[in-house]
């Protein structure tokens, strides 16, 4: 039968305390040689200052690195294993238990507990590589579910390190079985609406990779660790040859939409902090002001003058006005299945020091709209929009939503991969989304890739833009097999701001600076944020059951005054 030991045995060597933590002696990289004694960057950071090599950090060290000064609280601190299935090989698990023990301080793999991180009240489970390749038994699944326990009852966000070599064999199939016991602990925790942050360290691989590390609000890495479920020798083994460069990084899983961002070490405490400033903020109801800086929307020019204008290449795009909106940006990448489309910008933001969701259409500048394929989203950007509004859903945080694009990418690919499963599912998922929602149409809001991410509460449109049901020139094509004649058909499909206004569609024109967003980017961010501002100090004042009301309400009215009965 297993049992966890809350131990008291002499054999347990005392923990060092973290501001008395001794560094080991050992001061030479063993990336480049370099000799890093009395190096600062090495001594807080275990970071090389010739090469930049990331060593281990000891758990004791990585918690003094990221919470404030003097407010760790251990917790758990004896609990240790029994040796389950009294497992041999060529030495007992029960000596390399007390080797590990001796070597750490530590009863097992994880520490866990109370902290504050610039402020923000905290859990925290870290996993130390040094004890046993970090691997998870029946103490580090115990430990971990006990520190969601903790952060429920004391209603606090959850910070997770890991450096693991997966599950513990010498435990046998209780150790597999952590797997289960700790992604359902952190099912649970989800339900509360507090935030969990996983960092991935050098090495995350095998059960712990494939269980609660993986499943954070938000995952991060650091630079150039080593992360897959099977590791490369394993990987190798199986394939019967080498595996291709770069593969089993962090760089490799931002790249294929697994994780979030990839942070340098020195950062992940101020990158933690920002991320709680958002999530841990909620809404904050009693910030939220009206603004009073509105100007008078023109007119200008033809509906086809319209169209060149929304298109102008100079004109702001979503990022720049992200850039110029926003007190602080924490972009998020990844759809968590197959790729980061960077056509969709999305990720947690300040704005005058109020939290939002902000996903944005890019369809970038310059040598950016190759890459972009000018603001055309992908399925897998389609994904990672749901993913960033779905957690701000979970945490009462404001969505705001920018909409530039030709339009949907169209290619085999968007085929292959669900494109107008994805379009459904976002739609569906802002119709029920249970916090505020502002969309602000900033330049061509093109057919059913602009609808996607524009069912919302208050729908805003500079007086520059366009929304409409086709491009022009496809119109056209299609009414008079002749391209040539979109000017005229720009007329016809009324897409104008003014035109979008009078039919319901959209509920104000953003006015924008003399001579358009292009000549003056700045001040049309300002304007455009005013309105949003005032829409969201509006949409706040609403109970969340009310506002999801009224948005159905608006959705289901749309068109009906058009609908008449057939006379026989």
């Amino acid at each position: 039968m297993m049992r966890i030991l809350n131990r008291t045995t002499p054999t347990q060597p005392s923990k060092p305390g973290l501001t008395d933590w001794k560094l080991e002696q050992r001061f030479t990289c063993t990336a480049c040689g370099a000799h890093l004694a009395g190096r600062p960057r090495y001594a807080r950071h275990r970071i090389c200052d010739e090469c930049g090599h990331y060593s281990q950090l000891p758990s004791a060290l990585r918690i003094a690195s990221l919470v404030d000064s003097g407010s760790f609280q251990e917790t758990e601190a004896k609990l240790s294993s029994s040796d389950p299935i009294k497992f041999t090989g060529d030495e007992p698990y029960s000596n390399q238990l007390q080797v590990a023990q001796i070597a750490t301080g530590q009863s097992d793999a994880i520490v866990t507990g109370r902290a504050s991180i610039h402020g923000h009240e905290v859990t925290l489970a870290v996993l130390d590589f040094a004890f046993l390749g970090g691997s998870m038994g029946v103490v580090v699944g115990e430990k971990f579910v006990r520190a969601t326990e903790l952060s429920l009852r004391e209603d606090r966000p959850l910070i997770t390190v890991v450096a693991s070599g997966g599950a513990r064999m010498q435990e046998g199939m209780l150790s597999l079985l952590q797997m289960a016991k700790t992604a359902s602990a952190v099912q649970q925790f989800r339900k509360s609406g507090l935030p969990y942050i996983s960092v991935l360290t050098h090495p995350t691989t095998g059960g712990v990779f494939a269980s609660f590390s993986s499943l954070g609000d938000i995952v991060v890495a650091e630079p150039k660790s080593l992360i897959g479920f099977a590791g490369p020798r394993v990987a190798e083994q199986f394939l019967g040859k080498p595996l291709p460069p770069g593969s089993h990084t962090a760089e490799f899983l931002l790249a294929h939409g697994m994780i979030d961002a990839v942070i340098e070490r020195s950062s992940l405490r101020r990158f933690v902090a920002d991320s709680l400033d958002v999530l841990n903020g909620g809404t904050q109801r009693g910030k939220w002001a009206e603004s009073d800086e509105h100007a008078s929307p023109k007119i200008h020019g033809s509906a086809w003058d319209t169209v060149l204008a929304a298109r102008d290449p100079e004109r702001p795009t979503s990022r720049d006005y992200i850039s110029l909106l926003s007190d602080h940006f924490i972009e998020l990448h990844g759809d968590r299945e197959s790729g980061d489309d960077p056509a969709i910008v999305a990720g947690l933001a300040l704005i005058d020091d109020r939290p939002v969701a902000i996903v944005g259409i890019d369809r970038g500048h310059g040598v950016e709209i190759e890459r972009t394929r000018g603001g055309r989203p992908l399925p897998e950007g389609s994904r990672k929009a749901q993913r960033i509004m779905g957690m701000a859903g979970r945490f009462g945080v404001p969505v705001v939503t920018l909409i530039d694009t030709p339009g949907a990418y169209p290619g085999i690919e968007s085929e292959e991969r669900g494109l107008a499963r994805e379009i459904a599912e976002s739609m569906a998922l802002m119709s029920d989304l249970p916090t505020p929602i502002v969309t602000a149409i900033t330049g061509e809001g093109g057919s059913g890739g602009a609808l996607a991410l524009a069912v919302a509460d208050r729908v805003l449109i500079q007086e520059r833009a366009i929304y409409s049901v086709i491009a022009p020139e496809g119109a056209a094509a299609i009414l008079y097999r002749d391209a040539s004649r979109a000017s005229e058909v720009a007329e016809q499909l009324r897409l104008t701001a003014s035109d979008i206004v009078a039919a319901g569609i959209a509920d104000e024109i953003v006015s924008e600076p003399e001579g358009g967003a292009a000549a003056d980017p700045e001040r049309a961010a300002v304007l455009l944020k005013e309105s949003i501002l005032s829409a969201l100090h509006e949409l706040l004042a609403i109970r969340p059951d009310r506002l999801l009301e009224s948005r159905f309400a608006r959705y289901r009215s749309i068109g009906s005054l058009f609908v008449k009965s057939r006379s026989d």
